[in-house]
């Protein structure tokens, strides 16, 4: 059954698109630095606010959909970037999984402490086995950070497709729910 999404940590929450996210949305959506390693391109306002309406009608749990997610600071309740979650069609406890931080603010920690977030409730609350992500070999603040949450590269596809005009080459990245069970006392104490 899909439900909406709330996933709450120390300083942000993971829920639902929303309308009044437009604007900032908006602004780290239309800047190319952004789109660069990510499935999407530079959206319009009328694109984002489409965008926007399309996700916040959608819901955790349909297989094979992705679902993208907004992430909310607590403090300031503005929308400082947002997630995806999509449970594979072929095998629903297996879930791929992508970020993304508006570079207004990034560094702060923040795409981390999302990514502790989901992976508690992937695994945790709704039973998933397997989490995975590709990522651009170029998209080095994405490996950095799939590294240092105890992700295991488990693959490199050398020129394995083109993208956005350009052949590149990704990593696969995966957590199985036993390494986590390993090491998430570890990276919550962090947050």
């Amino acid at each position: 059954m899909s439900e909406k999404l709330h996933i709450t940590t120390e300083r942000l929450t993971i829920r639902n698109l929303k309308p009044n996210d437009l604007e900032q949305f908006h602004e780290y959506r239309s800047n190319p630095d952004v789109t660069r390693f990510q499935g999407f391109d530079v959206m319009t306002l009328k694109e984002s606010e489409e965008f926007i309406i399309s996700m916040n009608r959608k819901s955790y749990g349909n297989p094979g959909e992705w679902v993208q997610y907004g992430i909310e600071n607590n403090e300031s309740k503005k929308l400082i970037g947002d997630c995806a979650i999509r449970l594979l069609e072929e095998d629903q406890v297996v879930a791929e999984i992508g970020i993304t931080i508006s570079p207004l603010h990034q560094k702060n920690g923040f795409a981390k402490e999302v990514m502790i977030g989901i992976l508690k409730f992937l695994f945790d609350e709704k039973g998933i086995r397997r989490v995975v992500e590709l990522t651009d070999v170029q998209n080095i603040a994405s490996v950095k950070l799939l590294k240092s949450c105890g992700f295991r590269q488990e693959g490199h596809f050398i020129d394995n497709r083109y993208f956005k005009g350009e052949l590149c080459s990704e990593y696969q990245f995966a957590m199985l729910k036993e390494e986590w069970d390993k090491i998430k006392q570890d990276l919550m104490d962090k947050f």
